[in-house]
């Protein structure tokens, strides 16, 4: 049966999809940008204050779903700039410090609100 998870602690959906998605054991995360779940505003910044506000927005619906990012087990990484890549990482490694999930990374031709990062994630129980 699908659960759909809500938090006030991670951004507001901006269209019709739900923060996440939980089908018995599994969770689907709807990709997040850096938007501040307090102010429900884009922050912008640098590639690593992105990456950090889309982590800690990810860390937040995995918490309300009774899940630690050592559940996830695939993640979809979106960069506005392939450049970026490293130190989009640089952070990333820091949420994901012990077996880190499967990862894609891909560039795309432009993100909502123009961010420089959209994650994705699935987490297992």
């Amino acid at each position: 049966m699908k659960n759909i998870i809500t938090t006030n602690n991670a951004p507001k959906a901006i269209g019709p999809y739900s923060q996440a998605v939980q089908i018995g054991e599994l969770l689907f995360i709807s990709g997040q940008i850096a938007i501040d779940p307090v102010t429900n505003q884009f922050k912008g910044g640098t590639i690593e204050q992105q990456t950090k506000q889309v982590l800690e927005n990810i860390g937040a619906i995995l918490k309300e779903a009774g899940m630690t990012y050592n559940h996830v087990v695939k993640t979809t990484v979106y960069l506005a700039d392939l450049a970026d890549f490293s130190k989009m990482n640089e952070v990333y490694a820091t949420y994901f410090t012990e077996d880190p999930p499967a990862r894609a990374a891909v560039q795309v031709a432009r993100l909502p609100l123009d961010a420089k990062v959209e994650i994705e994630a699935i987490a297992s129980k």
